[in-house]
């Protein structure tokens, strides 16, 4: 066998393998320590529809001023978005902190694995 047919042969397997893979998007909602309730349900419900089509969820939590003090508060922000999410979403990264906010990641799929 010739290296050109070799090569050739190589390429093709490489584009099927490609062609076999799976894109993840991942999608992100925002919110403030202060965000209304509505305004938390309406972005909930985007995440919702993201998780169901198949896409990851970053779900952070930006500090603004002297709410960078109080993390507790994300913390229950962002366990009561995943209690409401957990029928199609499992937490894929627990809650941590990174310079001025707080983040979460969902992952498609129950958490009843």
């Amino acid at each position: 066998m010739d290296f050109g047919k070799f090569l050739y042969q190589q390429e093709k397997k490489e584009q099927e393998a490609r062609k076999a893979q799976k894109k993840v998007e991942v999608k992100e909602i925002r919110l403030r320590p202060k965000t209304s309730d509505h305004h938390k349900a309406f972005k909930v419900r985007d995440a919702r529809r993201w998780l169901k089509k198949g896409n990851k969820v970053k779900v952070r939590i930006w500090f603004r001023g002297r709410e960078a003090h109080y993390p507790e508060i994300a913390v229950e922000i962002l366990d009561e978005i995943a209690e409401e999410l957990s029928d199609v979403g499992m937490v894929e990264q627990k809650p941590s902190h990174e310079g001025r906010s707080m983040l979460m990641v969902l992952a498609p799929g129950t958490g009843d694995k």
